[in-house]
């Protein structure tokens, strides 16, 4: 089983994209709001050393922004 969990904010575009590209393909997902949630912020930090979003970690690979292409294949969908 796949563990993907999506660090993003409410207003950031990427991140519904991203959302929206998971549910589309059936992709479980775990969702943390880093503009709430400070922990889940230094969290995403000391993953990606950086504090842009969306970073999204799949199975411990991760992935700053939206790129459709390299989580399509990291997640074996198209």
């Amino acid at each position: 089983m796949q563990s993907v969990k999506i660090y993003s904010t409410p207003t950031c575009v990427y991140c519904r994209m991203a959302k929206e590209f998971f549910k589309k393909n059936n992709v479980a997902y775990e969702d943390y709001n880093v503009a709430e949630d400070l922990k889940a912020r230094e969290e995403m930090m000391n993953k990606s050393h950086q504090l842009g979003v969306p970073v999204i970690d799949v199975n411990g690979e991760i992935v700053v922004g939206f790129d459709r292409d390299h989580l399509a294949k990291l997640l074996g969908v198209k």
